[in-house]
């Protein structure tokens, strides 16, 4: 059995730096992680632009793409036959291993294109993967309770449409002030209502828009699906609280076995030992 998170979520949200935090972290407690870019219009990690680039497909005279229609004709190749050998050579044979997939942060990939569902579905499950999916959101949208409440609708939308087992997590705790930790809960289990009539519904978008915003929150209540975990990448508690939860999405461990030790209390017989436990 293998095991990999899908990181999506906005451009600049800490995906990469995700992927590279949980990598060393997971290195601290003898495991082993892996990361794949899928992302062919960013710097290497292990890397998808080995096989496709954007700036290629833009340059291509006969397909005439610009940079949004070049990153999703990049997503499409993929998972062609040609893009999906490629993947398998690169992923190799990393039984009980995590694989970290650092996937574009064009959104609409997630939200109503099959592309991403199709990578999921019909080739990683195939290839006897358990999928989590990450959705990863900055801490800045909580500035503004639209912005903030659009992008939960985002990540709703994002786990209904991919139907994998799902962890939403709010980044760059780090950077939070002593005075906004105080309104943190809100967000982390949105509180609609709450978010509403909070300091951070007072901008004039925010007043016009307001039965648009009510609207949309309802959408949020109804599923009472999108819930985040805090991650600050200086403190390991929270790092182990994400690893947790994408574990338990994963169900990660649940096939490993148990292995029985002998132990020997001091002065016991041979014949007065007991076994003990441990996975």
């Amino acid at each position: 059995m293998r095991f990999c998170q899908l990181l999506l979520g906005p451009a600049g949200s800490g995906k990469s730096t995700y992927c590279a935090v949980l990598q060393k972290h997971a290195e601290t407690i003898n495991r082993t992680m892996h990361i794949v870019n899928l992302d062919p219009a960013a710097e290497p990690l292990a890397d998808v632009r080995d096989l496709i680039q954007v700036d290629d497909v833009m340059q291509a005279d006969d397909l005439n793409f610009g940079p949004n229609g070049g990153l999703v004709f990049c997503m499409e190749y993929l998972i062609e036959p040609e893009g999906l050998d490629w993947l398998k050579e690169q992923l190799g044979d990393y039984d009980e291993d995590c694989i970290l997939f650092d996937c574009p942060g064009q959104i609409e990939l997630y939200t109503h294109m099959n592309v991403v569902t199709r990578l999921v579905h019909c080739h990683l499950l195939s290839m006897d993967f358990r999928v989590c999916a990450v959705f990863v959101l900055d801490l800045v949208y909580m500035v503004d309770t639209t912005k903030f409440l659009s992008w939960s609708i985002a990540a709703l939308a994002t786990m209904v449409q991919l139907e994998v087992p799902h962890t939403n997590v709010l980044t760059k705790m780090d950077l939070l002030n002593k005075a906004a930790q105080q309104h943190l809960e809100m967000f982390l289990v949105p509180e609609v209502r709450q978010l509403l009539h909070s300091q951070h519904a007072t901008s004039k978008f925010n007043k016009k828009h307001h039965k648009l915003t009510r609207a949309l929150g309802r959408v949020l209540d109804e599923y009472s699906l999108v819930h985040y975990v805090p991650l600050s990448i200086k403190k390991e508690d929270s790092l182990m609280d994400v690893l947790i939860q994408t574990d338990f999405a994963l169900q990660y461990g649940e096939d490993q076995d148990v292995r029985t030790t002998d132990f020997e209390y001091p002065g016991q017989d041979d014949d007065d030992r007991g076994p003990s436990f441990a996975y």
